[in-house]
C-alpha cells in the first residue's frame, strides 16, 4: 500500500482514539510518518507472528508519549489483536497505557521517562556487535528529550565503541510538552552536536516519505563505522490544523463533537 494513504488511515486510528480515550495526539502525529515508512517500507526486520525474533531490528520508541502511533501500527501489523485498541488502551487493565510497556507484543522496552531510549539501544548495538549479529537498532527520541544529559552520555559512548548498527531518530517538531525547546534548552546548532559527538549526521523532511524511506535504506547499506542520527524536522499535530504547533494540544482530549467532526474532515481531505 501506498505510504501516503498507510499514514492517513493511522492518523485517523491516532483520532479516533484520543477522541475516545484521551492520549498525547500532537506526538502521535508528529512522528506518525517517520514510524509508517520505517515499517511499512521493508525498511525495518521484523515478523509480527514472532515477535521475539532473534534476527529482528529492534524499534524503540523513546518518546514514550508518542504511543498511539505504535499502538495504531502494531495493531494493524496484526502484533496483537486489533480489539485492543477498543478494550485495552487506558481502559480494562489498561495494558495499553499512556507509555509502552515491553509486556505489548512488538514493544522491546518499557518506555515513557524521557532520556533512557538511547542508552538502551546503544547497549543492544553493543551486545550484537559483540555477538556478530547483523540487526539493527532504531530508536525515535523527542527533540525536548535531547535535553536530557543521558541522551549525550549515550551518543557519547556509541560513537566511543563505533556502533554503526545504531540510528538515532529525532522527530525535531519544536516543542516540548508546554514551549518552543529554543526558549528554554537552545538545541540549535542541533546537526553540529550530533557530529561533534562523532555521529554521521543527515536532515530529512519527517512528513516526505521519499526522503524516509532514502534515509532509512541508506543506514542499512552504509559502510560508516559511525552511528547514524537523523534528525526529521516534523509539525507536531500534523495533518489537524488546529493542533499543529499548538503545545496545549500535547495531552489534551478532543472532547467536543465539534472538535472531532472538524478533525476528522481536514483528516479525510488530506
Amino acid at each position: 500500500m501506498e505510504l501516503r494513504l498507510k499514514a492517513k488511515q493511522l492518523r485517523l486510528k491516532i483520532l479516533l482514539m484520543c477522541a475516545k480515550s484521551g492520549g498525547h495526539i500532537a506526538s502521535a502525529l508528529s512522528c506518525v510518518d517517520i514510524m509508517t515508512a520505517l515499517y511499512y517500507s521493508g525498511a525495518l526486520k521484523f515478523d509480527p507472528q514472532r515477535p521475539k525474533w532473534d534476527e529482528r531490528d529492534r524499534f524503540i520508541l523513546s518518546k514514550g508519549h508518542g504511543e498511539m502511533a505504535l499502538y495504531a501500527i502494531l495493531a494493524d501489523l496484526d502484533f496483537f489483536p486489533s480489539g485492543w485498541i477498543e478494550t485495552r488502551y487506558r481502559r480494562g487493565d489498561c495494558l495499553l497505557g499512556g507509555h509502552p510497556d515491553k509486556r505489548i507484543p512488538g514493544v522491546e522496552v518499557t518506555t515513557g521517562a524521557l532520556g533512557h531510549g538511547l542508552g538502551i539501544a546503544a547497549g543492544i548495538s553493543l551486545a550484537a556487535k559483540m555477538e556478530d549479529k547483523t540487526n539493527r537498532q532504531f530508536v525515535l527520541l523527542g527533540d525536548a528529550e535531547c535535553t536530557e544529559g543521558s541522551i549525550w552520555e549515550a551518543a557519547l559512548f556509541s560513537s566511543k565503541h563505533a556502533l554503526n548498527n545504531l540510528i538515532a531518530i529525532i522527530d525535531r517538531n519544536h516543542f516540548s510538552a508546554l514551549e518552543n525547546t529554543e526558549k528554554f534548552a537552545a538545541l540549535e546548532p542541533f546537526a553540529d552536536k550530533w557530529k561533534s559527538y562523532n555521529w554521521e549526521t543527515a536532515i530529512v523532511n519527517g512528513h516526505e516519505f521519499q526522503q524516509l524511506v532514502e534515509i532509512f535504506n541508506y543506514a542499512h547499506s552504509r559502510n560508516d563505522t559511525r552511528p547514524l542520527a537523523i534528525i526529521a524536522e516534523t509539525i507536531k499535530g500534523k495533518g489537524i490544523s488546529f493542533i499543529e504547533n499548538d503545545p496545549s494540544w500535547h495531552a489534551r482530549t478532543l472532547s467536543t463533537d465539534e472538535e472531532i467532526q472538524r478533525a476528522l474532515k481536514e483528516l479525510e481531505c488530506e
